[in-house]
């Protein structure tokens, strides 16, 4: 049985974030840039803990050699300046001003720019408006370089929400009933979320019957049906970092043909954190969850029935961040490197079964965050107790 439930950990700290910018200062000195272009994405929460929803309205902050400045809405300065995890001067830009060119006018002539890759279109096409190409360029190498190993810290977070994930699932699986629809399943996950220190549903996709086939659900609000295969993913966010478990059940007794593939997507998915060895390109795990399905006759390749997607995804203050273990991904797996692992098996027309667990990077090799699901008739037989 697991132990590895968490209590709340502490946030991140100043001095962490101080560190993530030095980090980055230092990727910006070896790349020839001078400065860096944060938007409102989870990068900016990541370097400078201010957490702001993106708009039409540009607010973020650039990242010099010696400082950092924060570009704000001039009506937003008050909470701006309240959420500064870093500190650093708030300049301000009135409705009828253009942000862009004050941002261009904070550079010195011909500095190159790197723009956080998370930014919209729009942003870019008016800041080429003011500097130019020619002083433009991508900083999401630089950037996803420092985010993609996660501190004790980051992963203290992932585990608390994880943690409360878990405990989620458990609690829905424990009240479905037949007659249930879709939606009520979703909105019971939402607040068992909140009510155990979550921030609700990042997202949920609830799928009976059918809708399983289809990896991110059905567009109906099912009612569920005695026999249906039932597939649950979703997840919630501490301090920013996210939570992301899928179970796949029977609310019944399960067919013959149902629990072959939930075995062997079991298998899949233990094939996959065994392949995630130091040193190796992320791709190996992908590889070794296909080579289980297609000794079973699924597949090969994403062809259906079999795997139609990647086996996982990197984690952290995005839901899917990079690196992923996927074909084609060589970056080698290093120490805090999260994923998921969830290599799904699709039967068309009928029903598919995801068994979705993540784990992180050790010296000693992968470690799961959760244990994955005990067995088809009780998932949850080796889940701990939870700590509230």
């Amino acid at each position: 049985m697991s132990t590895n439930v968490s209590t709340r950990p502490a946030p991140i700290s100043a001095t962490e974030r101080a560190a993530r910018l030095d980090g980055l200062r230092r990727q910006m000195d070896g790349a020839g840039v001078d400065a860096v272009l944060l938007g409102s994405t989870t990068s900016l929460r990541y370097f400078t803990g201010v957490s702001w929803h993106a708009s039409e309205r540009f607010c973020g902050a650039i990242v010099h050699g010696d400082r950092i400045e924060y570009v704000a809405p001039g009506f937003e300065l008050a909470k701006v300046s309240s959420l500064l995890g870093v500190s650093g001067e708030v300049l301000t830009w009135e409705e009828d001003e253009n942000p862009y060119r004050l941002i261009a006018g904070r550079l010195r002539a011909n500095a190159k720019l790197g723009l956080d890759d998370q930014i919209a279109l729009f942003m870019y096409h008016r800041l080429r408006a003011e500097m130019g190409d020619e002083r433009l360029t991508d900083a999401g190498a630089l950037i996803n370089t420092l985010r993609r190993q996660k501190s004790p810290a980051e992963i203290a977070l992932m585990q608390r929400a994880k943690d409360i994930t878990l405990e989620v699932h458990r609690r829905a699986w424990k009240q479905l009933r037949a007659g249930q629809l879709a939606s009520e399943v979703t909105r019971f996950i939402d607040a068992e979320h909140r009510a155990l220190g979550g921030n609700g549903n990042t997202f949920c996709i609830v799928s009976f019957g059918e809708d399983t086939s289809l990896p991110h659900g059905g567009e109906t609000d099912r009612a569920l049906r005695q026999g249906d295969v039932v597939l649950i993913d979703t997840g919630t966010q501490i301090d920013g970092y996210n939570s992301d478990i899928t179970r796949t059940y029977v609310f019944g007794e399960p067919t013959a043909d149902v629990r072959a593939v939930w075995t062997a997507e079991k298998e899949a998915q233990a094939a996959a954190f065994a392949a995630a060895k130091l040193g190796a390109p992320c791709e190996s795990a992908d590889n070794a969850a296909r080579a289980v399905l297609e000794r079973r006759g699924y597949g090969p390749d994403y062809r259906l029935p079999g795997l139609p997607h990647r086996t996982g995804h990197g984690i952290g203050l995005d839901v899917h961040e990079a690196p992923n273990l996927c074909r084609g991904d060589v970056t080698p797996l290093a120490v805090g490197m999260c994923f998921s692992n969830e290599p799904m098996v699709v039967i068309p027309g009928r029903f598919g079964v995801r068994h979705e667990d993540h784990f992180y990077m050790t010296e000693n090799g992968p470690r799961w965050f959760t244990e994955p699901a005990a067995s088809i008739d009780d998932p949850f037989a080796n889940a701990p107790a939870f700590a509230a």
